[in-house]
């Protein structure tokens, strides 16, 4: 799925679920949740790397990390970004950037 069709389907989904209705600082909230979710699951990863869970772990931490992009894709229809073209041309600038 390329991302400007994401950004697509989480317009829609989020317009079909009312979340379209939260405000951007609402938005911006739930996706600092979002990071700590994230967060949490890389701990568990880091602890139990040699558990028989850690199938099971890095599949909740991929649920997590697309909670994330899905806010990200949410806050970014809020205010009328396309994720796509900002992509591009952070690419850019990052190819020319010197580390």
């Amino acid at each position: 799925m390329e991302l400007a069709e994401l950004q697509q389907s989480v317009r829609f989904f989020s317009k079909e679920r009312g979340f379209d209705k939260s405000s951007l600082e609402q938005r911006a909230l739930f996706l600092v949740t979002e990071v700590g979710e994230v967060v949490r699951e890389v701990l568990k990863f880091s602890y139990h790397s040699e558990s028989e869970k850690l199938e099971e772990i890095k599949e909740d931490l991929g649920l997590e990390m697309y909670d994330i992009i899905w806010n990200l894709c949410d806050l970014a229809n809020k205010v009328g970004i396309d994720l796509e073209v900002a992509a591009h041309k952070k690419i850019e600038i990052n190819r020319n950037r010197i580390w």
